[in-house]
């Protein structure tokens, strides 16, 4: 059968992009399909926007603390909307540079949405295309609970909309949107409560972790709600709860989790499976029960990170048209960081996991205030643990919280992923003073 494409993806996020690259640079040709704009969520909705937001928060929070260190400085203001115009701005050149970047790869892009006819045709804008492998990448979008009054608030896409800083936010969930919204908003001026449905911000993180960084919120103004449900939202943004009515908030944001962005492609024309929250189960090919289809992302119950989409989506490319056999991501120990006030970092297992599954296990953890907030009236805590297990205390996780943990762990995380041992970190020669010394001279 001929074939108009070696290649469609449905979906120019970040997996759907880095997939359909790879296939370019093998001299495949290539239809690239995307409903909303390209880069995806990370981009336009995501990790992009959020780490300048997260860059000015960290700039207030300096200016602020400039007293501790001898510094007569005065803020005298703060301009949202000039953050928001350099910030899209900033987003715009990204995308543009994206399709430039397409046409130079000689690869097609249509703006429209994609849907399955049968296992090699894609329609789109009442076109059909065929090709001899097809991509799933959709991504994902931010859920919203079906209670009475929930389209009074809006959701971390809403955010980036917002064209003021509001005055008092209720963030709404404690996962690792809510927690990296609310330190932003409280970090720039805004009166910030969490509401959380759990006993614990963060829920799967270290208790470490979880620990250090609801104290740190505490201490720097956020109001938390640990074991909430929220039952009601009135026009006036009034929250009704288990725990009674909470008022005066000019904005809520849902921060409750997200959902796949399947159920319109027409999954079930071919019988590609899926599950009940419409996430398309994949081999570690990241194939899926379809021989020539295969899925990426968001889309997949796999690690919801933009990283973990690129490195499956090269691999998959590899596999497919360079010869690599056998190329494909390991999901195990990757590493992640929550830009939260301080950021925290995180790889392998929790002490919990490691205690379930293994019989010996062996922590070492330190906690302390940074150099960097020394002479600070409102300090923030550093906390560090190694998780190691067995004779030779082989490091199978390794959970951070404190300034500076964004940049550090990538570079231990390398020595993880390649098995190191407490032994081989004690070996390390420490850089001093630093808090990332700590990791290598725990006792």
């Amino acid at each position: 059968m001929n074939k108009d494409y070696d290649m469609i993806v449905i979906g120019a996020g970040s997996g759907g992009l880095s997939v359909i690259e790879r296939a370019a640079e093998y001299g495949k040709k290539c239809l690239v399909i995307e409903v909303k704009t390209i880069g995806g969520t990370c981009v336009n909705t995501g990790c992009v926007p959020k780490k300048i937001m997260w860059f000015a928060a960290n700039t207030g929070t300096i200016i602020k603390n400039s007293k501790g260190f001898g510094f007569d400085v005065e803020q005298k203001g703060f301009s949202w909307k000039k953050l928001k115009t350099k910030r899209d701005n900033y987003i715009k050149s990204i995308t543009n540079w994206y399709k430039e970047h397409l046409e130079k790869l000689g690869i097609d892009y249509i703006q429209g949405f994609g849907k399955l006819v049968n296992k090699n045709t894609v329609s789109v804008n009442d076109k059909q295309y065929t090709a001899h492998h097809i991509v799933l990448s959709p991504g994902g979008e931010p859920s919203v609970p079906h209670i009475k009054g929930a389209k009074y608030g809006i959701t971390s896409d809403g955010f980036f909309t917002l064209e003021e800083l509001p005055k008092k936010v209720a963030v709404i969930g404690s996962g690792y949107i809510g927690i990296e919204l609310a330190g932003m908003l409280n970090s720039l001026g805004s009166k910030v409560a969490i509401f959380s449905r759990a006993n614990k911000l963060l829920r799967g993180f270290d208790y470490m972790i979880q620990d250090a960084l609801n104290k740190d919120y505490l201490n720097h103004g956020i109001t938390i709600h640990h074991n909430t449900q929220i039952k009601k939202i009135s026009k006036d943004k009034t929250i009704l709860t288990n725990k009674g009515e909470f008022s005066g908030f000019d904005t809520i944001i849902w921060a409750v989790g997200r959902n796949p962005i399947t159920k319109y492609l027409g999954l079930d024309n071919v019988g590609v499976k899926y599950d009940q929250k419409g996430f398309i189960p994949t081999d570690k090919f990241q194939a899926t029960n379809i021989d020539n289809i295969f899925a990426l992302g968001d889309a997949t119950p796999q690690t919801p990170l933009t990283p973990v989409a690129i490195a499956a989506g090269r691999r998959l490319s590899d596999r497919l048209y360079n010869n690599m056999v056998n190329r494909h991501l390991d999901y195990n120990n990757i590493a992640t960081v929550v830009f939260s006030h301080p950021p925290i970092g995180t790889i392998g297992l929790t002490e919990t996991q490691a205690n379930k599954k293994f019989n010996k296990v062996k922590i070492y953890k330190s906690e302390f205030t940074p150099m960097a907030d020394a002479l600070l009236n409102h300090k923030t805590t550093t906390v560090l643990k190694l998780v190691c297990m067995g004779d030779d205390e082989k490091i199978i996780g390794c959970h951070l919280m404190g300034h500076g943990i964004d940049e550090m762990l990538q570079g231990f995380a390398v020595a993880i992923k390649m098995g190191a041992t407490k032994a081989q970190f004690d070996d390390t020669i420490a850089i001093h003073p630093t808090s990332a010394e700590e990791l290598v001279t725990m006792r």
